[in-house]
């Protein structure tokens, strides 16, 4: 098996030219190979890995990976390398997303194995502070024992400088304005809460409409500070193409993130129905 790789300028080029072209750029997680090759050939730009999605896979819910349950990165970077990047055929790039405060690894070397496995984008949801809330105990207890958002930026700086396309992902506006103005990322990703539906979504009764709403408040401010970025929203209730759609009609957003929609969603839909009937079959005699 040779997996084709993907060069960072062509990577760059093509997301420019459908933001040029006004075409929605589609990054789509991934927990195991075939979801990733079915994804690709649906038309995905890029294929999106992190230990939440593996799980995920698993039948666990995706921020179980916010559990210390496994190693994270090594996680990543296992499944990346073993189950992903052979199932593609070089038309969507891969991105990995990495626990920038794993206090066991130098990441320059972890970037370096992506590098070395044809990966050529990085992001820091893999898990983030972001995902806790700043008023928790939790959050404070976390932030005194070296655990910031101050290690995500950095690690999105450092990538870039090894040439790698970054993706800034956040929960609220004000950690978004913070990976926005320490990083530059080359994309960002607003992420507007865990997608609801199915098994293990969660449903904090936000509308799409409210979705699209919050997303958009914050992609204002992210371009008053950088405003060749490429704009991504995610989550919440952005469940279906529908509500993709609802977010591209009313947000300043240069496509969508896909998680639990592509994967999670329509897996256990399938498999349910057509388990169902197959389980009610009956001898004719």
């Amino acid at each position: 098996m040779i997996t084709k790789r993907i060069s960072t300028n062509d990577i760059l080029k093509k997301l420019n030219t459908k933001v040029t072209e006004r075409k929605p750029i589609m990054i789509s997680s991934a927990g195991n190979g075939l979801v990733a090759k079915l994804l690709e050939e649906a038309g995905a730009d890029c294929i999106n890995t992190f230990s939440g999605a593996r799980l995920r896979a698993n039948g666990m819910g995706t921020m179980s990976m916010m559990w210390p349950i496994l190693d994270s990165n090594q996680q990543t970077l296992d499944y990346t390398r073993e189950d992903i990047m052979p199932a593609l055929r070089g038309e969507a790039f891969v991105c990995a997303c990495l626990n920038s405060n794993d206090p066991l690894k130098d990441m320059r070397m972890v970037i370096k194995d992506c590098q070395g496995m044809g990966v050529n984008s990085v992001s820091n949801i893999g898990p983030s502070i972001s995902y806790v809330d700043k008023d928790s105990e939790i959050f404070r207890v976390l932030s005194s024992s070296g655990i910031t958002l101050q290690n995500e930026i950095n690690m999105l700086c450092l990538a870039k400088e090894m040439n790698m396309v970054t993706i800034g992902l956040a929960f609220s506006e004000e950690d978004s304005v913070a990976i926005v103005e320490g990083a530059k990322p080359h994309i960002f990703c607003y992420h507007a809460g865990t997608t609801k539906g199915g098994r293990t979504g969660y449903d904090k009764g936000q509308t799409i409409e409210k979705t699209a709403e919050q997303t958009e408040d914050v992609f204002r401010k992210i371009q008053e500070l950088h405003p060749d970025v490429i704009l991504v929203g995610h989550g919440a209730a952005m469940e279906n193409p529908p509500d993709a759609q609802y977010m591209l009609d009313h947000t300043s957003s240069h496509g969508f993130w896909t998680g639990s929609s592509t994967e999670r969603l329509p897996i256990e839909r399938a498999v349910t129905e057509v388990a169902e009937k197959f389980a009610s079959l009956k001898f004719s005699n």
